[in-house]
């Protein structure tokens, strides 16, 4: 099956909880049709470079999946209807990255960036 990443950024507004949830509920969608989750990131919130719907900050969520594009397709329809979920950005890749996104990796461990001046 495909895999794909995906950011979603839903209301500011909800606690770390329900943000927490709502990456547990988009994960049964997919289980349902025929797709799995490889691994979840919650990345907390996060100031935006910009107002979404009169909201400057967001809670970003990240998934790695595994999951056939039915699944995909449907799990994004629901992201786009669902009243807390604010932006959703989804990527096809030929391979997942091993260990933790670079949003959750700390500053010091990012030893490829080259230096400031």
């Amino acid at each position: 099956m495909p895999l794909y990443e995906h950011v979603f950024i839903s209301r500011q507004d909800l606690s770390n909880t329900q943000a927490e949830t709502l990456i547990e509920h988009f994960g049964t969608v997919l289980a349902d049709n025929g797709g799995k989750v490889v691994d979840s990131e919650y990345w907390g919130v996060k100031t935006m470079a910009y107002k979404i719907n009169k909201n400057r900050k967001g809670h970003y969520a990240f998934l790695k999946t595994d999951a056939p594009a039915p699944a995909i397709q449907e799990m994004e329809r629901l992201m786009r209807l669902h009243d807390d979920v604010m932006r959703v950005l989804t990527i096809k890749v030929d391979e997942h990255a091993e260990g933790p996104s670079i949003q959750m990796q700390k500053r010091d461990d990012r030893g490829d960036r080259r230096d400031r001046r």
